[in-house]
Formats: structure tokens, C-alpha cells, sequence
């Protein structure tokens, strides 16, 4: 397996650099690092003694993939999953926090092995993870994928992150996608109808 600096690494690239959409919740955001992540960490990197976009803008690369080796993998245990698993679950807690956890959750749950959804990896997880066997690192990235979609239909002012301006896949469905096998990708024609009925 990749090393977790590289994953984190990789997870950096995905990202990309400074960006502050008004349609993303998470506000400010450089590498993958949300303002509010850094007003947590309390890192004030202007040292003018408050947190704010500047200090989002002043990140770098090394210490936003720091902070998501410290912060994003160690800290909630996901080295304590299968390993096959790791990956995904690392990518996508950068990306919706605790809810990358849930997600898992709920899987393990549809799969006949229950756990709360609490978003937390405790020991009931990580022995439902182990237990469910091969095939759960695919069946993961795909309700990861589903989530996006669902998150896209309960909120327009985020489905341009799921659907390109020209009808194509958005960011968060080619993200998903990156963990999941080419033989279960949906089609450009299958992803546009997953997306018809959005204005």
C-alpha cells in the first residue's frame, strides 16, 4: 500500500490550490483546507491574531498535507480500517469530515453488520469493516458517489460540483469514481440521466 504521506499527497492534488466559492459551505479553502479547519486548529499562519481568508491563502502544500495526515487520518483511526479501504475513506473524510464515516456506517449496516452511525471508528466499526469481507472498499466508493448525487439533489447551489456546465460528470462524481473500478463507472449517457431532472 501507498504510504499515508502519499496518499495525503495525492489527496492535495485532487484538491487543487485557493478557492473561495459563496456556493460551497466550506467557505475558504486552499489544498483542501477549509477556513473553519484552520480556525479549529487555531493557525493563525499572518500572525496578526485572528484566523481569516489570508491565512487560508498563506497555506501551503507541506502543511495542508500535515494537517490531513495528523487531523484527517490519525486522529479519527482510519489506519485501524482494512487496508484496501484506507484510501477512499481518508479521501473522502478530507472532504465531508465525519461524514465520510457515516457513510461507511450505513454500508456496514445495508451489509448485515451493524454499527452506529456516529461517525466515529470505534471498535464495533472496525470489526464490521473486517468482517464484511472483500468487495467492500467498491461498495464503499460507490455509496460515496451516491452520496454526492444526493447531496446534489437536495441542494441545487452545489450540483454544478456534480454536473459539469455542459451536462458531464462534475468534480465530486470523477473524485468517487477514481476509487471505484472502470467496469462500474456510469457511462457519460448513465450519468446524465442520473441527472435529468435537475434544472
Amino acid at each position: 500500500m501507498r504510504s499515508v504521506r502519499d496518499l495525503a499527497e495525492e489527496i492535495v492534488a485532487r484538491e487543487g490550490g485557493y478557492v473561495n466559492d459563496p456556493d460551497d459551505p466550506g467557505g475558504a479553502t486552499n489544498h483542501g483546507v477549509t477556513i473553519a479547519t484552520l480556525r479549529r486548529l487555531g493557525l493563525d499562519l499572518t500572525g496578526d491574531s485572528r484566523v481569516s481568508s489570508a491565512d487560508v491563502r498563506a497555506l501551503s502544500r507541506d502543511q495542508a498535507v500535515a494537517i490531513f495526515i495528523d487531523h484527517y487520518w490519525r486522529k479519527p483511526g482510519i489506519d485501524r480500517l482494512p487496508e484496501d479501504l484506507q484510501p477512499g475513506v481518508f479521501d473522502m473524510h478530507v472532504n465531508a469530515g465525519a461524514n465520510a464515516v457515516r457513510i461507511l456506517q450505513r454500508l456496514l449496516t445495508r451489509l448485515g453488520r451493524p454499527c452506529a452511525d456516529d461517525g466515529i471508528i470505534g471498535p464495533r466499526t472496525v470489526a464490521a469493516a473486517f468482517a464484511a469481507g472483500p468487495g467492500l472498499a467498491e461498495a464503499y466508493a460507490l455509496a460515496r458517489r451516491d452520496y454526492y448525487y444526493a447531496l446534489a439533489d437536495a441542494r441545487p447551489a452545489s450540483r454544478k460540483y456534480a454536473r459539469r456546465r455542459d451536462g458531464g460528470k462534475g468534480g465530486w462524481i470523477t473524485r468517487a469514481e477514481e476509487f471505484i473500478a472502470p467496469e462500474y463507472r456510469l457511462t457519460e449517457a448513465e450519468h446524465r440521466e442520473r441527472v435529468a431532472k435537475w434544472a
